[in-house]
């Protein structure tokens, strides 16, 4: 049965059905498993009570220790996917302009590879 990076069983791989795949792909679990070099900039979002809050932190760590340029948005207090609520919720409307200007800055400046940034 599939683990979680403390090793604990994972009850929630074990609803889906993996069809005899190997549950050790990087794609099922690339918060852990995904090799992470050469990863353009990257933007994650998520709220400070996401559900896949520890995720989030964990890909950031694991891109900047793959030498990604990576920024971790963690916003107070909003739901799962705050950001679809854009005109709602000021959060997302905010959210959405700094996912805007951290395209729009990469794309000014051409800033595609995949360096660290503190």
């Amino acid at each position: 049965m599939p683990q979680s990076a403390n090793g604990a069983l994972s009850p929630l791989l074990s609803l889906h059905d993996l069809a005899g795949q190997n549950p050790h792909q990087p794609l099922l679990s690339p918060a852990i498993l995904a090799d992470l070099t050469g990863f353009p900039p990257m933007l994650l979002q998520a709220g400070s009570n996401e559900m896949l809050l520890d995720d989030s932190i964990r890909t950031a760590t694991r891109a900047r220790d793959a030498g990604v340029n990576v920024v971790l948005d963690i916003t107070a207090d909003v739901p799962h996917v705050f950001q679809a609520f854009v005109g709602v919720l000021d959060e997302a409307d905010e959210a959405l302009d700094r996912a805007a200007l951290f395209l729009s800055q990469r794309i000014r400046t051409g800033d595609t590879a995949g360096t660290s940034a503190g």
